[in-house]
C-alpha cells in the first residue's frame, strides 16, 4: 500500500506561508495542456513566499497526489504528459466540505484518511469542460476556499463561444458572424442543421471555421473550403462537445491581449500579434503547442490601434464579470476595425504562451505575474462579491 510521500507533511500545521494547492489535469481533451501549464507555474512561483501542494485531476476525474516535479510534466516525443505520469499514488484527495475549514484529506483504500493540513488558496489551472467553464469554481465557493480567477458566472460565459458572444453584443462589443449547432438539431435532424450551415456560409462565404462550443487550446477546429469537408468537421467538432459554432473567416490580422488585475482594477498588457503559420491551415493545437509556433511581442501596431485593443480587452474583461485574469483575442480587420474573437479565463502558462509573454514585455516579470494572481485571489472573498 502506498503512504503520504513526506514532503507533503500530512499531519503536521499549517506553515507560517500562505499555502498554494495547484491543481491540474482534468477530465476535458485539454488535460496535457493543462499538466504543461502547471509544470511551468510549478518553476515559477515563489517557494520563500509560499508552500505549494500540487493536485492533479486524471482523466478519469480522481484527485490525485502528485510529485511536485515539473520535469515530469514536459512534452516528450511530441506526446503530450498526463497527471497520471506525476501521480505515484492511487488514493484520493478530498476537498473541505465544510466552509468553516480548508483541510484537506487525503484517503486510499482500506486506510484511515489522512490531514494534508490547510489550503489558504487553489490556483486551477484546468483547461476546458470540467474545470475552465465554473464547475471546478462552484465546487470551491461551496467549499469556501477562495481561489485564482474569475468566479462561476464568468468562467462558464468564457467557456461557451455562443453565450460569450451574446455577452458581448449586448455590451456593444463587435464580434463576427456565426451560427450555433445545439445538439438536439443535429441528432433529430442533421439535413435541416447542415441547410443551415450553408445558408450561412450563402451568406457569409467560405472558408468557415467549424468548432466545438465549449472547448480551448484550439481542440476540435476546423476549416471548411467547402461543402464536402462540412461533416467530418461537424463530426470533430462534437467528439469534443455536442454543440458547435460556425464562424465565417475574417480577413484580417491575429491580436491577443492580456488583462490583469491590479489592486486599483483590471489593466491591459501589451498586444502580440500571432502571425500566419505556412506549416498549418490556421493556429491550431500542433502549431500551438507542438511546433510552438511564434508569436510577435509587442504587436507591430499604431500608437491608436494598441490604446483600441487595449480598451476592448478590458471591456471584455468587464463585461463578462472576469476576475484575477483574461487573454482576450481580436481580429483586426483589413478596413481597421478590431473585432473580438474569444476570452480566455484561464490561458496557457507554459513557456510559449502568449499570456505571459505579453506582461513580461508590460515590465511584470513572470514570477511576479504569479504572485499577483495569488494575491488578488487572497484578497477576495468566496460568495457573492
Amino acid at each position: 500500500m502506498s503512504t503520504v510521500p513526506s514532503s507533503q507533511s500530512p499531519e503536521g500545521p499549517k506553515g507560517p506561508k500562505p499555502r498554494v494547492a495547484v491543481v491540474f489535469g482534468g477530465r476535458s481533451s485539454e488535460h496535457g495542456v493543462s499538466v504543461v501549464t502547471a509544470a511551468s507555474l510549478l518553476r515559477a512561483i515563489d517557494r520563500t513566499k509560499y508552500d505549494v501542494l500540487p493536485i492533479g485531476i486524471t482523466a478519469d476525474g480522481r484527485w490525485a497526489l502528485t510529485a511536485d516535479d515539473p520535469e515530469r510534466m514536459a512534452i516528450t516525443d511530441r506526446r503530450m504528459p498526463s497527471v497520471e505520469q506525476v501521480s505515484d499514488h492511487e488514493g484520493t484527495v478530498v476537498l473541505p466540505v465544510d466552509p468553516a475549514s480548508r483541510e484537506v484529506a487525503y484517503t486510499e483504500p482500506g486506510s484511515v484518511p489522512k490531514v494534508l493540513g490547510e489550503v489558504d488558496v487553489v490556483f486551477p489551472l484546468l483547461h476546458g469542460p470540467y474545470g475552465e467553464d465554473g464547475t471546478l469554481q462552484g465546487l470551491l465557493e461551496l467549499s469556501g476556499v477562495p481561489y485564482v480567477g474569475a468566479g462561476v458566472l464568468a468562467s462558464a460565459v468564457g467557456m461557451d463561444k455562443e453565450y460569450m458572444k451574446r455577452v458581448f453584443t449586448s455590451f456593444g462589443l463587435p464580434v463576427g458572424p456565426y451560427v450555433v449547432i445545439r445538439p438536439r438539431e443535429w441528432e433529430q435532424d442533421p439535413s435541416s442543421a447542415r441547410r443551415k450551415i450553408i445558408d450561412f456560409a450563402g451568406d457569409h462565404g467560405w472558408p468557415l471555421f467549424v468548432k466545438p462550443a465549449r472547448a480551448g487550446s484550439s481542440m476540435g477546429i476546423s476549416k471548411v473550403d467547402d461543402l464536402g469537408g462540412l461533416d467530418e468537421a461537424i463530426e470533430e467538432a462534437r467528439r469534443h462537445d455536442p454543440k458547435i459554432i460556425v464562424e465565417s473567416l475574417l480577413r484580417g490580422r491575429e491580436i491577443e491581449c492580456g488583462v490583469l488585475e491590479f489592486e486599483d482594477g483590471p489593466r491591459a498588457s501589451v498586444p502580440a500579434e500571432i502571425p500566419p503559420v505556412t506549416a498549418h491551415a490556421f493556429y491550431d493545437f500542433e502549431a500551438k503547442y507542438i511546433d510552438s509556433a511564434e508569436g510577435i511581442v509587442p504587436a507591430p501596431l499604431t500608437e491608436a490601434e494598441t490604446a483600441e485593443v487595449q480598451r476592448l480587452a478590458v471591456a471584455a474583461f468587464d463585461a463578462a464579470s472576469c476576475e484575477g485574469l483574461v487573454r482576450a483575442d481580436f481580429f483586426l480587420l483589413d478596413n481597421g476595425e478590431f473585432v473580438i474573437n474569444e476570452i480566455n479565463t484561464m490561458p496557457g502558462f507554459t513557456p510559449i504562451s502568449m499570456y505571459p509573454r505579453m506582461w513580461q514585455e508590460s515590465g511584470v516579470s513572470y514570477p511576479e505575474l504569479v504572485d499577483r494572481l495569488i494575491q488578488a485571489a487572497l484578497r477576495r472573498s468566496t460568495g457573492l462579491r
